[in-house]
């Protein structure tokens, strides 16, 4: 198995694909209540990202809006999902996307090597100009234009789906 990369891994790629991106480190951040505190720091888009999988064992990344709900029971047909989702377990997290709970973001794109995870992006999320999303770790915070993400999914070899998600 190969190693996760890192945040440092992530700028280079980054900055190798021409791409603006600006991070500021932060103490580590688990919830989204916790993470509030920096929005007047931060501009742009901030993420809640949801792991699920379906009974065939096909993942998604949903990345949404902080603040967006999602319709754990419905959203399977939106996202071309088999059956009802379940949220994907911790070690198939770290094994495809190479973070932990509390850090999931849809930079774990450079991660999932096999192509195991489908990457949807919230419609509503896709209006805000930046997006920002923790760099493989919840200690940061890196801003990213929103045009600039889907060429960086689409660099890792994903095509990320940009769909209505959120209620």
């Amino acid at each position: 198995m190969t190693t996760a990369k890192t945040a440092e891994d992530l700028f280079r790629f980054l900055d190798e694909l021409g791409i603006a991106h600006k991070t500021k480190t932060h103490p580590p951040v688990f919830t989204v209540a916790e993470s509030v505190s920096m929005r007047d720091e931060i501009p742009g888009g901030h993420t809640k990202n949801l792991f699920v999988k379906d009974k065939k064992d096909n993942f998604f990344l949903l990345t949404v809006e902080e603040n967006a709900s999602v319709d754990l029971k419905t959203v399977h047909t939106i996202i071309g999902a088999a059956s009802k989702v379940s949220f994907g377990k911790p070690e198939k997290l770290m094994e495809y996307l190479g973070v932990a709970p509390g850090s999931v973001t849809a930079f774990g794109a450079i991660n999932d090597t096999g192509k195991n995870v489908t990457f949807v992006l919230d419609k509503d999320l896709m209006e805000h100009d930046i997006i920002n999303c923790h760099p493989l770790s919840n200690d940061a915070t890196t801003s990213i234009g929103r045009d600039d993400l889907i060429r960086f999914m689409e660099a890792t070899g994903h095509t990320p789906l940009v769909l209505k998600v959120s209620g």
